[in-house]
């Protein structure tokens, strides 16, 4: 009987490289697949996606598995960047790392793998499946379910996450113990495309801000912001407004952003009313499971590795109703909200109204 036959998406970190450990043990035919969805920085000193494809290649060679690169970047353009560009015009803080999983990792690489004739893809994300549903991981400071909640729930029946049942601190272990070459490497953190790089640098190379006021909760003039793209809702640094004469030295946050008047709402405090809500609605909704009641208990997280929220959610209209049982700060429109029940997650949307 031959070996089912597993295509694993090794970026050249620790996570896909003990994944494809694993399945290796496991007794899987793996292969491993680098896909390359940004293009635009070869040669800057933001990327690392030569060292990431070189680290994923070295990795192959301990693990004596083939792997192949292949360039998804025409596709992460058009069906990622393209929409972080949208919503960034209109007002809203996207999360493109949610989309390129939906369009690009559970989409394009999915298809690859189909076509190619493997019966599996795997990634190193930290979450579980039973092939229908999808479940946290197990280590909550790592469970990667709020960034997966927007992927077809069909393609959950040919995917592994051999992760999904660990703690990142024994992926390390196992990395060390089998002398992977990225057993230290650092996670990778931010925007896949962005990297370390400021925020507004890279995003004045595609968007040109308009200069406004900054105002307080009194409408107030208290500063000059240098184009609404570059703030977000909750924001502290870069805001330029500290010793603002006749105020405290608390720190300012951004509460809201007027899109009409081109201006800038800064308030004192980090416990400050106007940064809390606690309703919400959304947008593009997606959902893993096919029926569920129009209204129920659940929890909710409308950021990564927030606790989970206790709240009543209302499902009408291809949209998410949202009522938490606690204030909750900074709720920002273009984000996502995920809902669970338990340890299941059942989908979220794109947060659109706040109150």
């Amino acid at each position: 009987m031959s070996k089912a036959r597993v295509l694993v998406g090794l970026s050249g970190g620790v996570d896909s490289s003990v994944a494809a450990l694993l399945l290796k043990e496991q007794g899987y035919e793996v292969h491993g697949l680098f896909m390359k969805n940004w293009d635009d920085d070869d040669g800057s000193p933001y990327c690392s996606s030569k060292e990431d494809f070189m680290d994923a290649v070295f990795v192959a060679n301990q693990l004596d598995i083939p792997i192949e690169q292949v360039s998804f970047s025409k596709e992460y353009k058009k069906n990622v960047f393209s929409y972080f560009l949208t919503e960034l015009e209109a007002g809203r803080t996207p999360n493109p790392d949610i989309l390129c999983n939906k369009e690009i990792k559970f989409k394009e690489f999915f298809e690859y793998g189909i076509s190619h004739e493997y019966d599996f893809i795997a990634t190193g994300h930290y979450a579980t499946t039973d092939n229908r549903s999808l479940y946290k991981g197990i280590d909550d400071s790592k469970d990667q379910s709020y960034f997966l909640h927007a992927i077809d729930s069909k393609v959950l029946k040919q995917t592994l996450f051999p992760l999904g049942n660990m703690k990142k601190d024994t992926v390390r272990v196992i990395a060390r113990k089998n002398n992977l070459v990225t057993s230290e490497k650092k996670d990778s953190t931010g925007i896949c495309f962005i990297g370390e790089r400021p925020f507004p640098e890279f995003v004045s190379n595609y968007l040109k801000g308009k200069i406004g006021n900054i105002i307080n909760e009194e409408h107030e003039i208290i500063g000059k912001h240098s184009g609404l793209v570059f703030y977000t809702l909750g924001q502290r640094k870069g805001l330029g407004i500290g010793g603002v004469r006749g105020t405290s030295d608390l720190p300012w946050y951004v509460a809201k952003k007027d899109l009409e008047k081109n201006e800038l709402m800064c308030v004192q405090g980090n416990d400050h009313p106007l940064l809390f809500s606690n309703e919400l609605t959304t947008r593009n909704l997606f959902l893993l499971e096919d029926s569920l009641p129009e209204s129920f208990k659940g929890t909710a997280k409308v950021r990564y590795r927030q606790k989970d929220q206790q709240c009543n959610i209302v499902v009408k209209d291809n949209s998410l109703s949202i009522k938490f049982d606690s204030q909750q700060r900074s709720i920002t429109p273009g984000q996502s909200v995920v809902i669970y029940k338990d340890e299941k997650c059942l989908g979220g949307g794109e947060i659109d109204t706040i109150y």
